[in-house]
């Protein structure tokens, strides 16, 4: 929708609100009207007071300042609201202003007025004392001094002013209260103006219906912080509705048209900018220097470099000449854009016009430039207007330009020919072949090929070359040590960096968190608890936190290598050294301590968490729960389990699992049912992990015909059943004495593509064989065998099927078969024996 049509379609916006007549009261501001906070007499100060004024000057001015001094107890006397004003206009330093009117206030007889209080307040205003104007507006309303509402209006601007926006609603709100002022129009707009600084759009509307509600319309003084704070919050219909009732009623001017130009700018409404421009020219007003550069920005932001470029000649032809930041922005644009020749005529055009490209510009051209030819022209045009610094500048360009493009041997050349001091040609660099003469290295030189070389892992050469700034007398950084550092700790070459540590500090460059915290994370990685405690003192020396990963890592290493005691203890001295552990380190050290079985210690650790101050998460309560489950402490974790809903954690899915697992091992399936319940009521979507636990833990029970209508619910669910279930249920049935249901879910499973563990056919072989199955027990065997599935001698599943095996050859009907297995080697011949007195085989022959 165009900007006419909506300003058409919103017409009705204010029609509720009063409207008002051209006499009536407006608040001077920024958009054209001067306003000031005048005393009762607007005259000009008789020579008395001029005289009194004068004394006070040179008593406050003079160094040091004593309240003791006779004169200034000779003039208390004649100490009055005009004199204090006065003096206050004339001083030049806010806090010598500052000091006479805390110490006029404190004498006996005086009083401040609100124009004193004005006065002081415009001195703190201007030079932006936001702490002592904040105890001014305070002041003024413990004093209860009468105000006028332009006084009012005078000292709120003044809050305003410095972004004291919810400060100058409340003193207007004291004020009222306490009766010192009647607030009117002028007052309102006022407070609307400093309302919409501090950006709240609720209270902007809220006080504007308040104002309406009283009888005060409105008038383009107010509707102009509206729109205002409107733009600044993004509200865009409700932006464009002030808008069109300020453009209805006659009172647009520059001022509201930069309002909604910037911000359609910020939006991202390059048509609809482009639209109001139109608008605005219709109304013979004339875009202003700041507003092109702003459009012009915003549009390059939003690559509508047609619209910038057409706004770039308007703004040419309304009598403006671009500097060079505006013709930076428009060549970095075209150049994003891939529109190199229009860059390369805003380039040529620049120089013509006497304006002379910086490196940031030439960087730009040169990034983009696909002609070789025509670049190596470019800068020989550029070399002779060029000091040696700009030409460091430059070759530092070219050096991103091939880090950037990934040819970091071209940077690197470059480089070393700049640090012999040789003339940059043939180092494969071709744009730079023509220059002849020498260019010298700068940090950032360095800076850019070092920290290429560290990415790419080049971590020796890196440091060949940080070693060369020394030789020609080129500073290093703590960028540079940290970057360096950081590398080596990475490549787990501890001694260097301790080396470049202590290199560092010797040269007087602090260490930063970043530098301690690489060192501190190698440490952690070699598990060296001693060095990381070390390292945590210094750091608490310097006043840098331990990284929290980086703690973690510690503690996850040494619990992963049976070392949960000794992380325990970690954590400990670090709250000793005063720093508290994340809970994310604590959680990694419970369950270090469940993973090798100490869970008492672990449930103390947990409890120990919430007394040094750290909240227990829902990972944490998972942690410690699935522990205590495991450990058949069921009774615990279900008391654990209450716990963290009473603190309103709300458990997850894998919270329930823990616990249904719990209550199925402990043989309560019943409650693993009821947990089970429990998720659908809480809308805690069950997965395959529960499902598993409990058809397991039913068939556990006897509950077979439970268990199979669980598998379908949950099949009907849309939850698909991977391998783990599977063979959780094919194993389940057959212990329950269903081996056809089983074979027919094997046969299903590898339907699907899964492939069944040995232990489900030694399953299913045993449960035919018990069925006395003999046929269907041997298809199995055979369908085991011929996938190469047959167990390991060592395996607790030979045993097993030894005893398959024996059955098997004793029946008449797979016996044949079986002997023929032996034959072709598919199965070892099975020794017999009886309590040892007998032996025998099953064998070939």
């Amino acid at each position: 929708m165009t900007v006419s049509k909506i300003i058409r379609a919103q017409r009705k916006f204010y029609e509720s609100i009063k409207r008002i007549d051209n006499s009536s009261d407006s608040f001077s501001s920024k958009f054209g009207r001067r306003i000031c906070s005048k005393s009762e007499s607007s005259s000009s100060p008789s020579s008395d007071v001029v005289e009194v004024t004068d004394k006070f000057i040179s008593v406050f001015t003079k160094q040091p300042f004593s309240s003791d001094n006779p004169q200034l107890i000779n003039l208390v006397p004649k100490l009055t609201n005009k004199v204090v004003e006065s003096v206050l206009n004339n001083f030049r330093s806010w806090k010598v202003a500052h000091l006479f009117f805390t110490w006029s206030s404190n004498q006996h007889g005086y009083k401040h007025t609100i124009y004193t209080y004005n006065a002081m307040a415009s001195i703190l205003s201007r030079a932006r004392q936001i702490a002592p104007l904040r105890v001014l507006a305070h002041d003024v309303v413990d004093s209860r001094c009468f105000m006028s509402p332009g006084a009012l209006g005078f000292l709120i601007r003044c809050l305003g002013n410095v972004g004291l926006g919810q400060e100058a609603n409340m003193l207007f709100d004291q004020v009222k209260i306490e009766g010192l002022c009647v607030p009117n129009r002028y007052t309102y707009n006022c407070l609307l103006e400093a309302i919409c600084k501090s950006g709240s759009a609720d209270l902007v509307e809220m006080r504007l219906k308040e104002m309406c509600d009283h009888g005060w319309g409105y008038d383009k003084y107010t509707l102009t912080p509206v729109l205002q704070v409107y733009c600044n919050a993004g509200k865009f219909d409700k932006a464009l509705r002030v808008f069109n009732e300020i453009y209805d009623r006659g009172w647009v001017d520059e001022h509201v048209f930069y309002i909604l130009l910037v911000s359609f700018s910020k939006w991202g409404e390059v048509d609809k900018a482009c639209e109001l421009i139109k608008r605005i020219e219709d109304c013979n007003i004339r875009l202003n220097e700041k507003t092109f550069c702003v459009l012009i920005h915003g549009f390059v932001k939003e690559s509508r470099m047609d619209k910038a470029l057409q706004l770039f000649d308007k703004m040419k032809k309304s009598g403006f000449f671009p500097d060079v930041s505006i013709y930076d922005v428009m060549i970095g644009g075209l150049c994003v854009n891939k529109q190199f020749e229009a860059a390369f005529q805003l380039y040529y055009e620049m120089k013509e016009s006497g304006k002379k490209p910086d490196m940031g510009i030439l960087s730009k051209l040169i990034s983009s430039c696909s002609d070789e030819g025509e670049l190596t022209q470019l800068l020989k045009e550029s070399w002779e207007d060029m000091d040696a610094k700009s030409m460091t500048l430059l070759c530092n360009s070219i050096m991103s330009i091939h880090v950037n493009n990934g040819s970091i041997n071209k940077a690197y050349n470059l480089l070393q020919a700049m640090i012999r001091g040789e003339t940059i040609t043939d180092v494969g660099v071709g744009v730079l072949s023509s220059f002849k003469g020498k260019v010298s290295p700068n940090t950032t030189s360095f800076s850019i090929v070092i920290n290429k070389l560290l990415k790419d892992g080049k971590l020796d050469l890196a440091l060949s070359l940080f070693r060369d700034m020394n030789q020609i007398g080129c500073k290093q950084n703590v960028v540079l040590y940290n970057n360096l550092i950081d590398g080596l700790c990475n490549s787990n070459r501890l001694e260097e960096s301790y080396e470049l540590l202590r290199e560092m500090e010797e040269l007087g460059f602090e260490p930063t968190h970043f530098t301690l915290n690489s060192i501190f994370g190698c440490l952690c990685g070699r598990q060296d608890v001693v060095g990381a405690l070390n390292l945590v003192r210094k750091m608490r020396v310097h006043g840098h936190e331990p990284w929290i990963k980086n703690t973690t890592l510690l503690i996850k290493e040494l619990c992963k290598h049976g070392k949960a005691v000794e992380s325990c203890r970690f954590l400990s001295d670090m709250i000793q050294e005063g720093y508290l552990p994340d809970i994310v380190s604590y959680s990694a050290a419970v369950g270090g301590l469940i993973d090798i079985q100490k869970v008492d210690l672990a449930l103390e650790l947990f409890r120990d968490i919430c007394a040094h101050g750290c909240c227990p998460d829902v990972v944490a309560y998972n942690i410690i729960i699935n522990g205590l489950c495991k450990a058949q402490r069921v009774a615990e974790a279900r008391d654990l389990f209450n716990e963290m809903i009473m603190k309103g954690l709300v458990p997850s899915v894998a919270t329930y699992n823990s616990m249904i697992n719990g209550w199925c091992k402990s043989g309560d399936v019943n409650r693993g049912m009821l947990c089970l319940s429990q998720m659908y009521e809480k809308e805690r979507e069950a997965n395959v992990i529960t499902y598993t636990t409990l058809i397991d833990g039913l068939c556990g029970a006897g509950k077979p015909d439970d268990a199979l209508m669980l598998w379908n619910e949950m099949e009907g669910k849309g939850c698909a059943p991977n391998r783990i279930a599977f063979m959780a249920l094919i194993q389940g049935l057959c212990k329950c004495g269903r081996a056809k249901q089983a074979l027919v879910h094997l046969r299903l499973m590898k339907e699907r593509e899964m492939k069944p563990d040995i232990f489900v056919y030694v399953a299913l072989i045993n449960a035919f064989c018990y069925e006395l199955n003999s046929p269907l027990a041997f298809e199995i065997l055979k369908e085991m065998v011929d996938e190469g599935n047959f167990p390991h001698p060592l395996d607790k599943n030979y045993s097993v099927i030894q005893d398959a095996i024996l059955k098997l050859s004793e029946d008449s009907q797979t016996s044949s078969h079986v002997k023929n297995l032996i034959v072709e080697g598919s199965i070892p011949a099975i020794i017999l024996s009886d309590s040892g007195s007998q032996s025998g085989s099953i064998s070939s022959e």
